[in-house]
């Protein structure tokens, strides 16, 4: 694969066995590029405003500026740059914070390393991969008794719909009004119906609703 057409990706994590293990793997694959691994959250940010990369694998606990700052400062620094946290944790305490921070992608560091590197592809695309632990908490936080269901087919709008999908696929506000060839406070008033017109409270359980009716469908 042509050296353009690989995914970039930045590792961050505060253990040096680990980064280098990582960065050993995703090496053998010819469609990935490791461009930048940082010890800490602040190298992480200024690596990941020098190379903007298209992915940035983040440990959620370390010295210093944590996972959850981290996510949110390499978000500013790079919009382009999708987020995966990377962790032992899977506590609604570090679940909720790091993806409200902009983190697309929750894996557990138990995961395989094949695992590792599809999730990695996937977050290049704009798709989100949870681990079945945090998976479960997220739709349990979704399937509050007192939340009342809704078809989104016949609530939403096609403009509406529209926005929706976008934001399960990762997109910014920016990145949607670009799309979509709108205002960016459109775009926020748009997803402030959405989240009232189905009972959401934020853009993961938009997300997550998103995926799990089938408004938005993967490509076999």
């Amino acid at each position: 694969m042509d050296k353009q057409t690989k995914i970039r990706v930045l590792i961050v994590d505060d253990h040096a066995v680990v980064r280098q293990g990582i960065r050993t793997f995703l090496e053998t694959a010819p469609d990935l590029e490791v461009v930048g691994a940082a010890e800490d959250g602040a190298q992480a940010v200024r690596l990941a405003g020098e190379f903007k990369p298209d992915v940035a694998l983040v440990d959620l606990v370390m010295p210093g500026l944590g996972g959850v700052e981290t996510t949110r400062a390499i978000r500013s620094a790079s919009p382009h740059t999708r987020v995966i946290i990377f962790t032992s944790y899977h506590e609604d305490e570090h679940i909720f914070p790091a993806i409200r921070a902009g983190a697309l992608s929750y894996l557990m560091k138990d995961a395989a390393p094949t695992e590792i590197a599809d999730a990695i592809r996937k977050a290049a695309r704009g798709e989100a991969v949870l681990d079945s632990r945090v998976a479960a908490r997220v739709v349990s936080e979704m399937q509050d008794p007192g939340r009342e269901q809704v078809n989104a087919f016949t609530a939403l709008s096609e403009r509406e719909l529209e926005v929706l999908r976008l934001v399960a696929m990762g997109a910014s506000n920016q990145e949607i009004a670009e799309k979509l060839v709108i205002g960016e406070s459109t775009v926020k008033t748009h997803v402030g119906k959405i989240l009232g017109k189905l009972n959401l409270s934020d853009r993961t359980q938009a997300a997550v609703y998103a995926w799990a009716t089938g408004i938005v469908r993967r490509e076999p």
